[in-house]
């Protein structure tokens, strides 16, 4: 089972300062358009196994995102087939996060 974190729960874990692994598997197209300023592995790379670049977050916690939260579901399983233990998938996506922006919280 994918565990999940919702935008309100890790903006608070940010404001907090807390250090978060957190992984945006959308195309760089997307990423350039609205971002968090978060590590960039495409979901087509992901799939592939082609993560050296956060091989040393395998016992961490990894947040992972993409636009809505479908992308980085399929992002999360695959990470736990290549060894991840922990990873989350924050639930709504980008869309979700601009959202709570945009509301001001």
């Amino acid at each position: 089972m994918i565990q999940s974190i919702t935008v309100e729960e890790l903006k608070s874990r940010l404001d907090q300062g807390e250090q978060i692994h957190i992984l945006d598997v959308r195309e760089p197209a997307e990423y350039a358009e609205v971002n968090m300023g978060v590590k960039l592995i495409p979901l087509g790379q992901v799939m592939s196994g082609m993560i050296e670049d956060i091989e040393d977050w395998k016992n961490d916690e990894v947040i992972v995102h993409c636009r809505s939260g479908v992308r980085s579901m399929q992002a999360c399983a695959m990470l736990e087939q290549l060894g991840f233990t922990n990873t989350k998938n924050l639930t709504g996506g980008i869309i979700a996060w601009e959202a709570l922006k945009a509301s001001g919280v």
